[in-house]
């Protein structure tokens, strides 16, 4: 990978995006004689992306930063069958309804992330519900279909590990890959798309149609994967424990995704910095830099800059003067904290509270949270599995603060 010339891989490299490329040479003369078009693929299982989609995301972000055109894939039909890369289950099945429902959702998320136009280094999102759902099934057999192996299929790892672990995997998902592969031949059949990315996770579809449109069509495509993105802990990224770190704010609170920023381990602050914000190179190097104490600034600076993007300037500015106001001596109860309200006539338990609140994902959760003294209620610590929030832990507005460890905080207020 040394010698790169042209600024969108050089921009990857030094960001720490790349993990595998097909060609990454040829890539490299590519994009640095021509504007070329790329895209990732995502399927609309629920009504919102998440964290662990954000690295696509971005990649797209850098494509179109570096003079390229991005194009959103959005699978309303490979949603229908459902990809069974790293699941050990058959995903459930959606209606159409509902996928058209979801993908509407999705679509204003791109738009915080993405410049959408008609002008040729714009962003298009396409949905393959558009070919995929017109496609006779004998003719798409004769002609796509006769080019995988069953032996080479068995061989990813999308089905083999499902098969060693001895989970039922469907024929339907099983032609997954197929779908995914023709995706791309039909990308570059209606917009010229010579580049598909993804996660690492991704590598043997994505081959797949490269492949696929050599044999189809002699045509040169390019894949490119990023690494699985973990915490320096070795934590799945954007896993927490009240569940996944959603994108839009209608699942997520603002001030929720700050937070989930702002609580980044501090030997994964730079590494985030380059990938998830547009802070200049130089000025990471000098975050990266910072020890102890000192480092909870670079945490506010990737807090702000990555809400930023995903929410605007004002929702993050908000969330950071919620949390000053909440951490650094002012009154406690940030106005933009999270808040459970409560019938003053009905008090209710404390465990309610944190479910709630997203502190915790399931009863038993909240139960340990309480056990191993991680919770408080004004600042005083809840030991009771039983405890209820009374009147007298009200102040003279009708709340209470309760603190999940030292950066989850959150107000009960009586309604």
């Amino acid at each position: 990978m040394t010698g790169l010339t042209s600024d969108f891989l050089k921009l990857l490299k030094e960001r720490g995006y790349i993990h595998q490329c097909t060609d990454i040479e040829a890539l490299d003369k590519k994009t640095s004689s021509a504007t070329i078009s790329g895209y990732i693929g995502f399927d609309a299982t629920a009504d919102s992306l998440h964290v662990g989609n954000l690295v696509g995301i971005m990649m797209l972000r850098r494509l179109q930063q570096t003079g390229h055109k991005p194009i959103v894939l959005m699978g309303g039909g490979t949603t229908k069958v459902g990809d069974p890369s790293g699941k050990d289950d058959t995903r459930q099945l959606l209606s159409d309804e509902q996928i058209a429902s979801n993908i509407s959702s999705i679509k204003t998320i791109f738009g915080n992330f993405l410049t959408f136009g008609d002008g040729k280094q714009d962003a298009t999102m396409v949905n393959n519900a558009d070919w995929l759902d017109s496609l006779g099934y004998i003719p798409f057999l004769r002609e796509v279909g006769r080019h995988f192996t069953i032996n080479r299929m068995l061989s990813f790892d999308s089905v083999k590990l499902r098969l060693e672990r001895e989970q039922p995997l469907t024929f339907l998902e099983f032609n997954y890959m197929i779908m995914q592969g023709y995706d791309f031949v039909e990308l570059h059949k209606r917009f010229g798309c010579t580049l598909q990315m993804g996660g690492s996770d991704q590598w043997g579809n994505i081959v797949n149609g490269v492949e696929l449109g050599r044999r189809m069509r002699e045509l040169e495509l390019f894949g490119l994967t990023t690494p699985l993105i973990t915490t320096a802990s070795g934590a799945k990224m954007g896993k927490t424990a009240a569940g996944a770190v959603w994108l839009k704010q209608e699942r997520l609170k603002p001030y929720d995704y700050w937070q989930f920023w702002r609580n980044t381990e501090d030997a994964d602050v730079g590494r985030f910095l380059k990938l998830f914000t547009d802070v200049s190179l130089d000025e990471i190097a000098k975050l990266e830099k910072l020890r102890d104490a000192e480092i909870n600034e670079a945490k506010k600076i990737l807090a702000f800059e990555a809400t930023k993007l995903a929410h605007g300037e004002a929702a993050a500015q908000l969330a950071a003067d919620t949390a000053k106001d909440t951490f650094e001596g002012g009154s406690g109860k940030g106005a933009n904290l999270p808040v459970f309200e409560f019938s003053n006539a009905n008090p209710p338990a404390v465990i309610d509270a944190v479910l709630a609140l997203g502190f915790a994902a399931s009863r038993g959760e909240a139960k340990r949270l309480i056990e191993q003294g991680g919770l408080k209620l004004n600042d005083q610590l809840v030991t009771s599995l039983t405890a209820t929030i009374t009147a007298k832990d009200l102040d003279q507005d009708g709340v209470a603060r309760l603190s999940a460890g030292k950066k989850r905080h959150a107000l009960a207020k009586a309604v």
